[in-house]
């Protein structure tokens, strides 16, 4: 793709433009980027990363090989609407915006090929773990070019549309589970005398040690867990106390809270 649009300038999209940018995927000088204000972001977001600045024509917008959907969903309908008269038929879509339906993008933007990406904030930093969908116009070509794009954040999965409900509220939202959790820890260890600084210390070094061995070994997390816990010892210990409070059971509510709420922000956008 030689000319690449951004319709927004928030978080996902400069962690997508950081992204391309720092892994040579894409040539600053062929995106651009439009924002419905702040004038300012986008001269940082050009000076930073080298990024074209869309001004009041759209007229680039005609040569678009890609447009991607970066705004907020509440911004969606509008923006697709003042953007829709300067779109080729063949231009394909990315879109990042939560909880709208590509089939909602098409009655707007006509049948076109298109991809949804539901990324999470660690996009920034190329850490991202990403779910991807492509509707039906989307040809093995393209799709290869949207997940070698979107492989510069970090790891992309496809799945179904309606799977990205789990998706975003396993690994779009599981970031913030992890730094509940690393609250959790510091709360804990600081009753028993630790320092805030020791224990968060402590915590993202076990947590990315853990993450580090779920990823390098062949062996399920039940093993692993296994091996640390000794007969009698404190693992098994601790491991007491989360089955007794219903660890797994607190788990999976809210993973499906979450999924539910996915579900809903989807439906109401629709109407």
């Amino acid at each position: 793709m030689k000319t690449i649009v951004f319709a927004g300038a928030g978080s996902m999209a400069e962690a997508l433009i950081h992204g391309w940018v720092k892994e040579g995927v894409v040539l600053p000088e062929n995106i651009y980027v439009m924002n419905k204000s702040d004038q300012q972001k986008l001269q940082r977001m050009a000076d930073t990363y080298g990024v074209q600045i869309v001004c009041e024509s759209r007229e680039i917008v005609k040569k678009a090989d890609c447009l991607i959907l970066a705004m907020k969903p509440k911004d969606i309908q509008k923006a697709m609407e003042d953007l829709v008269p300067y779109l080729q038929f063949n231009t394909a879509i990315l879109s990042v915006v939560a909880g709208v339906s590509m089939d909602t993008i098409e009655q707007t933007l006509g049948k076109r090929p298109m991809a949804r990406v539901m990324p999470n904030t660690s996009a920034t930093i190329g850490m991202s773990a990403s779910g991807v969908a492509f509707n039906s116009s989307t040809n093995a070509s393209l799709k290869e070019e949207f997940m070698n794009m979107l492989e510069a954040i970090g790891l992309v999965i496809e799945v179904h549309e309606d799977e990205l409900h789990a998706v975003t509220a396993l690994s779009g939202s599981g970031p913030a589970y992890l730094y509940y959790l690393v609250e959790a820890f510091e709360q804990a260890g600081m009753k028993f005398g630790l320092s805030q600084n020791v224990v968060r210390k402590l915590a993202i070094q076990t947590i990315a040690g853990a993450a580090e061995m779920l990823k390098q070994s062949s062996e399920e997390p039940t093993e692993l867990r296994r091996k640390v816990t000794s007969p009698g010892g404190t693992t098994e210990a601790g491991i007491k106390a989360l089955e007794e409070n219903h660890f797994k059971e607190t788990i999976y509510a809210c993973i499906q809270n979450a999924e539910a709420k996915s579900r809903e922000l989807a439906s109401v956008k629709k109407h």
